[in-house]
């Protein structure tokens, strides 16, 4: 159903969409929980309880059972034995805002019925994003440890639990009660969690998204040995069970299990008192967050008085006395550690933000772009600062503002180099573009002498939508290219038959029989490619994915498209043509005529005397529009101007074979530039045989024009579990349809999976066409 306000839905329809949110909530509970891999962001999740509850609240009598607002965390595991805690261990309801914070203040005074002079105190704790573990003591020994599991009974990780220098096996000091359940939350320093998915990743084992991930799969181990080897830690904050009382306020308990043994998050938790306490505090620990060595991802409220706790009681799943205010999830501040420069394949320089290690949208993250010199000086981004980051969907997290108030003393403004970062030092050039003005990006000028560009080249021609040779990593490729025996494309394919380099590499680290065999296979599994990942593989600048596939599809044989591309060179346009087709006013059509007008020879000033050059230009190139004399007019200022700009336009104007390969549909002047500009250096030309020797290209099927898609727009969302987001879009695209990545009006149809957050949002909005997985599929069967 499209995404009907909850004032607006009757009750069939509040019926209906009950048993939508719970069975998708279920979904996401099961991967978050038991499978540590979650698919939708904690704001796309929060999102749908609050949809949730505020159904319920319209509808109450429609509160199932087993209604999401009801459960606490998810069914425990079968490979843990079940442990039944003593007192639930309950989740807190969330606050987004300043006026949520004021109204659970409000509802505290009003429940308890104090005056407005009676001070309310609350202690405000940092939400430490990790995983809920539950410890009971029993005349000071540890003897359970347990997960919240759903709330009730959760798994018994006792073992694992142990494995934690932050627990103490047996408690410190004395006054604890003979049974006491210490309650907290297992998690990872932030720089440990970097430095495991660093090495996961070179090892080609698995990596977590983010802390909270880690630290659940880390704990939740089969084989407690695993679990020791993860630098887990442990902050007490709360209890469950007790024998007998031993505080009588929230901040006399956390002193207490401090003296107890454990570590606790006092500082920077903090008492404070009332609405006004909770704003400021909140204010405070966002600007904290950046400098913590772990992750939060808000600040916990909590009524300090244990006796006024014990009045407030319960709500359902959550207490009266507590709730957590969140973070912004697309949004958060950190500090900038570093800038670090990374040279792409065409040269291009582009600054990386080094940072210090904050989750935003779920994920977490240390790297995010800063585009260019120009954006860093708008910004006046230093290092040190306090950044505010932002990271929407998948779009790649980056600074939109500098805290200046938080600057440290010393900053110094940054330098960006005047030279490439490579042993070689080459200079680097901003490129003038045909309107004559200095491009932002900075470029080597050294190419192929470059080894960072050659490098780069490499990476792209083994990437994931070019040739994806498996087993063939940044690690495996660049250690090669150090050693000499790879330097280009064709290199890799004669590394596969290379008997004396394959001995050597089974002798290696890292390496065996096995891994080579591997290697091997990976390499002549791509003898044979599809001649768009070919075209796409050489790496030519302004070639992406979708020009790739329009030429493969024009041209059947990559010995016509490089013949079309050489023949284009022979007649490439001049810089005067290309600065005169991108200006204000001038189609193709008035292009034409002007590129006519000069060949014919420009005459002489029609009337000297008269300063109107709109209505010379007009007499000389009658056809031409009122907008378009206009704007050549405020171009060129003069009849002089005008004149000579007319003849060299006209003697720089391209030849029919360049026109022609940029007529093709989808290709375009830029790209039509790139690919003759590509082919006519006799180097790449020598790196195309070479690599040419070795392949078997195959041609590309034509899309389908009769299918119910073609023409189409068609957008994926959500995790595919049954075919790759690249074979769902080769399906589309071979039924005729065009594969969008954002949904607008425009969009036809959403296929949406597990996880679908904002586009399946935006695409019942817009009453757009949507299809699960299993009917796409079902689809493409039939066409």
């Amino acid at each position: 159903m499209s995404q009907i306000s909850v004032a607006d839905l009757t009750e069939a329809q509040a019926v209906e969409e009950l048993e939508r949110l719970a069975d998708e909530m279920a979904g996401h509970d099961l991967r978050y929980y038991q499978d540590d891999a979650p698919t939708v962001s904690d704001a796309e999740y929060d999102e749908l309880k609050r949809r949730n509850a505020d159904i319920e609240a319209r509808f109450p009598h429609l509160q199932r059972e087993n209604s999401p607002s009801l459960k606490v965390g998810a069914a425990r595991s079968a490979q843990f034995s079940p442990v039944e805690h003593g007192v639930p261990m309950l989740s807190l309801d969330n606050a987004f805002s300043n006026d949520e914070a004021e109204e659970f203040d409000a509802r505290i005074r009003r429940f308890l019925r104090l005056g407005a002079d009676e001070p309310v105190f609350y202690m405000a704790e940092p939400k430490i994003d990790g995983l809920s573990a539950s410890l009971r003591y029993e005349k000071g020994v540890l003897v359970q440890g347990a997960t919240r599991g759903d709330g009730r009974v959760g798994e018994d990780v006792t073992a694992n639990l142990r494995t934690i220098a932050d627990i103490p096996h047996r408690l410190k000091g004395s006054g604890w009660p003979d049974v006491i359940e210490i309650r907290g939350e297992v998690y990872v320093e932030l720089e440990a969690f970097a430095a495991f998915n660093k090495a996961a990743e070179e090892a080609g084992s698995r990596t977590y998204a983010n802390p909270r991930n880690f630290a659940a799969g880390s704990l939740r181990q089969i084989d407690p040995k695993i679990s020791a080897t993860r630098p887990l830690r442990f902050f007490g904050y709360a209890w469950g069970l007790v024998s007998e009382p031993f505080a009588a306020s929230q901040s006399e308990a956390l002193e207490k299990l401090e003296a107890w043994g454990f570590v606790t998050t006092a500082p920077p938790a903090e008492r404070v008192q009332g609405a006004q306490g909770l704003l400021d505090i909140y204010a405070r620990f966002e600007t904290l967050r950046p400098q913590l060595p772990f992750d939060i991802d808000g600040v916990v409220y909590k009524v300090d008085d244990l006796e006024r706790q014990r009045r407030l009681g319960f709500v359902s799943r959550s207490p009266r006395w507590a709730i957590a205010r969140k973070f912004p999830a697309q949004r958060a501040r950190t500090i900038l550690e570093a800038i670090d420069i990374q040279v792409g394949r065409t040269g291009a320089h582009t600054p990386v933000a080094r940072l210090h290690p904050v989750t935003v949208g779920g994920v977490s993250v240390t790297n995010a772009t800063l585009h260019n010199a120009d954006e860093i000086a708008r910004l006046d981004a230093r290092i040190g600062d306090t950044v505010v980051l932002q990271r929407a969907g998948d779009v790649i997290p980056q600074i939109v503002e500098v805290d200046l108030a938080a600057r440290p003393e010393g900053a110094e403004p940054y330098a960006f180099p005047h030279v490439c970062e490579c042993p070689l030092k080459t200079a680097l050039a901003q490129e003038i573009n045909a309107n004559g003005v200095e491009s932002v990006v900075r470029r080597c000028t050294g190419e192929f002498a470059c080894p960072f560009q050659r490098v780069e080249h490499l990476r792209h021609f083994v990437s994931r939508r070019a040739f994806d040779i498996e087993g063939l990593g940044e690690k495996q490729l660049q250690a090669f290219f150090d050693e000499g025996w790879i330097n280009e494309p064709a290199d890799i394919f004669r590394l596969a038959r290379d008997e004396e380099k394959l001995a050597a590499l089974r002798e290696r680290d890292g390496y065996g029989e096995t891994s080579v065999k591997n290697l091997v296979a990976g390499i002549d599994a791509r003898r044979s490619i599809g001649l768009d990942r070919m075209i796409y593989g050489l790496g030519a600048r302004d070639i992406g994915e979708t020009t790739s596939t329009v030429l493969a599809r024009h041209f059947d044989q990559f010995a016509d498209l490089q013949a079309a591309s050489e023949a284009a060179a022979r007649g490439l346009p001049g810089a005067t043509y290309l600065e005169l087709s991108t200006a204000a006013g001038v189609g193709p059509k008035a292009l034409d005529l002007l590129v006519e007008a000069g060949r014919a020879g420009v005459p002489a000033d029609p009337w000297p005397q008269s300063e109107d050059l709109e209505l010379k230009i007009g007499q000389v190139v009658p056809k031409l529009t009122k907008p378009a004399r206009a704007a050549l007019a405020q171009r060129y200022g003069t009849w002089e101007a005008f004149a000579e700009g007319l003849a060299q336009a006209a003697k720089g104007a391209p030849g029919e074979d360049y026109l022609t390969l940029a007529a093709v549909d989808g290709v375009g002047p830029v790209a039509a530039q790139s690919l003759a500009r590509f082919f006519a250096e006799e180097h790449n030309r020598q790196k195309v045989e070479n690599l040419l020797a070795e392949l078997d290209v195959q041609a590309v099927a034509k899309p389908k024009t009769d299918t119910a898609v073609a023409g189409k727009t068609v957008v994926f969302t959500g995790s595919l579990e049954k075919m790759t987001r690249d074979e769902a879009k080769a399906q589309a695209e071979a039924l005729g349809a065009k594969v969008a990545s954002s949904v607008s009006k425009k969009t036809h149809l959403v296929v949406y999976g597990p996880g679908a957050g904002s586009k399946l949002k935006t695409a019942q909005e817009l009453n757009i066409d949507m299809m699960d997985e299993d009917q796409w599929l079902a689809l493409v069967a039939s066409l």
